[in-house]
This record gives C-alpha cells, sequence and structure tokens, in this order.
C-alpha cells in the first residue's frame, strides 16, 4: 500500500519525500539513480518493529463487521469491556510463536536473535505481548553482567553454556497506537499497569492517567510527527539492536513517510498494514543532521483540523 501524505514536500535532489523539511533530511543518498546508498555504520542500528498479538477488540471488529463496537456510547470510554484491550489466548499462542522463531533466527554471530533493548508502548496488549515474546526482562537499573540467563534452548550456545542477558524493557508514550475515538486505543493509568508488569522500567512516562485520549481522534499530521520523532528518539539511543512492540496505525503512520524511492514491491512491503503479531525489521540510519537534538517529552497536542489524507484502510474494521 502506496501511501501519500499530502503536505508533505519532496526534497529536490532526490525527489523523496521529506518530512522533516528544511533539515536537510532525506530518505535516500548517493549518485542520482544509482539504486544504492551508502552510510556510515557507525550511523546504523537495527529496529526491529512488533504489532501487537491479536486482542480482544481485533475479534470484535471482526465478529461484528464494524469499528462501532469500539465507541464508548454514553458510558465513560474507561468503563467498556474493550477499553484498553487485553490479548485473546490466540494472541498469547502468537506471542509464543514468535518468540520460538526468534529463538532460531540467526543475527550477527549467534544462532538466534538477541536484543539489547526492547521499547514497548503503555498499552496493556502491547506489554503482554512484549511479556510473551521476550520473557521477563532485566530489572531496571541492574546491569547486564549480573543478570545473565543460558542461550536459548536446543541452540548450539545453549549446549556451549554461553550465557546472555535479558534485555530491559523500557516504556514509551511515543509508540502508542493513535490515540481517541475508539476505547481500545485509551489506556489505564501507569500506577495500574506497573502494578501489573513489575519488571517493565516506567521511569521516563510523564503522565500517570491518559491525558491523550478523547473523543478525538489524534490527527495524521501529529501522528506522523511524533511518529519521525521516536525515530529521532531511537537513533539517541545507544543500544544497536532495538525491538519495538507497537500498533498498526501508529506503523502505518511512520512507514508511509517512507520508502518512495524503492521498487514498488519492497516499497509495498515496508508501508502494508502489519498484521497481528508481525515482526518487520529495518535499518535506521542517521543522516546526522539530527543528532545531539533534544528530544522533548510527549505533550498533548492542541486540536486542529487534519489536512493529511490517509489511506482507504478506515472504510474497513479497523485492526490496531
Amino acid at each position: 500500500m502506496a501511501t501519500s501524505f499530502l503536505g508533505l514536500k519532496k526534497s529536490s535532489s532526490s525527489g523523496a519525500l521529506n518530512a522533516m523539511e528544511g533539515d536537510g533530511f532525506e530518505y535516500s543518498l548517493g549518485p542520482p539513480d544509482s539504486g544504492f546508498s551508502i552510510f556510515l555504520a557507525d550511523r546504523t542500528k537495527k529496529i526491529h518493529f512488533i504489532r501487537h498479538a491479536e486482542g480482544f477488540h481485533n475479534v470484535a471488529t471482526k465478529e461484528t463487521g464494524s469499528n462501532d463496537c469500539l465507541l464508548r456510547g454514553d458510558e465513560p470510554a474507561s468503563a467498556h469491556p474493550l477499553y484498553d484491550s487485553r490479548l485473546t489466548a490466540k494472541g498469547i499462542a502468537q506471542s509464543e510463536a514468535l518468540r520460538t522463531h526468534l529463538a532460531s533466527r540467526p543475527s550477527g554471530a549467534r544462532s538466534f536473535t538477541a536484543f539489547d533493548l526492547v521499547v514497548v508502548s503503555p498499552l496493556t496488549r502491547t506489554c503482554e505481548t512484549a511479556l510473551h515474546v521476550f520473557g521477563q526482562p532485566r530489572e531496571p537499573g541492574k546491569p547486564a553482567f549480573l543478570d545473565q540467563k543460558d542461550a536459548p534452548k536446543n541452540s548450539p550456545e545453549y549446549a556451549s553454556g554461553v550465557k546472555v542477558a535479558p534485555p530491559r524493557f523500557l516504556v514509551r508514550e511515543e509508540c502508542r497506537e493513535r490515540w481517541g475515538h475508539y476505547v481500545c486505543d485509551g489506556r489505564r493509568s501507569i500506577t495500574e499497569i506497573a502494578a501489573e508488569f513489575p519488571g517493565f522500567d516506567f521511569s521516563e512516562m510523564v503522565h500517570d492517567e491518559d491525558v491523550f485520549y478523547s473523543d478525538a481522534r489524534e490527527s495524521d499530521e501529529h501522528c506522523c510527527d511524533r511518529a519521525v520523532r521516536f525515530l529521532q528518539w531511537l537513533n539517541s539511543r545507544p543500544e544497536k539492536c532495538i525491538a519495538v512492540v507497537t500498533h498498526s496505525s501508529f506503523l502505518r503512520h511512520l512507514f508511509g513517510q517512507f520508502g518512495e524511492t524503492l521498487k514498488a514491491d519492497d516499497r509495498d512491503d515496508l508501508q502494508r498494514l502489519a498484521g497481528n503479531c508481525e515482526l518487520r525489521s529495518v535499518v535506521l540510519c542517521s543522516h546526522g543532521v539530527k543528532d545531539g537534538q533534544k528530544v522533548d517529552p510527549l505533550m498533548p497536542p492542541p486540536a486542529n483540523p487534519s489536512t493529511v489524507r490517509m489511506g482507504s484502510v478506515y472504510e474497513k474494521p479497523l485492526s490496531m
């Protein structure tokens, strides 16, 4: 699905969509029409985006054929049974299947994929997905050398007695689902969520209550902007292999801003709607123009009307 975002200008040198107009950031480098980009290895890191597994809200929209079941009606959104929806039994099984896949997916010099950090949306279904995919996280503040675990069973590393540290789970508001209107996209208080997920690091959360959720849907522009700002924050991290457990609409707003210079098949693979518990791995490269710049905490946006026109995915039941 190739998405066109109105209001994003194209670079005069490459023709690529430019989400950060005026700062020199472009989505392609190298000689014109070469078909290649060359980046300094030190400016790259692997980001493994994972959409949450199946939630009860996904089942409800499929069964009813409509998103109306996600509206709050006359009651407060938090009173709706699908508010901050949880995973189904199928969703838990999907997460465990991905964990098995990662345990046998070669990465670097290992026979399995190991992560330096897992970044998690604060919604319940993403926290549950992260826990079932990656297991118990390393305690916040605990150094890796003090929390060594066995490598995945049946791996050569396990047979050799190799130990690996579990990753930290860092919760960030920036990668939550596009908020508002639908009850599944509100979240419980951090006080309540942190009590259920005690090994997660909530230290960078600014708001206890959900100050972002309202009856109005977050604008496309704001969601696109925070998605790019989230990349800027990821780029500022010291880790080189990061997993991000997030949501379908957030990913669509992120990936829809990239890929216009790719061949059609690659662009469609990047921009298409992510399935439940789908893993989509990319290499993030910094062009240097944003390095060192402060990334302010996410704050509720002003209520401005949207001028960005998205694709037709919302004509069908949402798959958030």
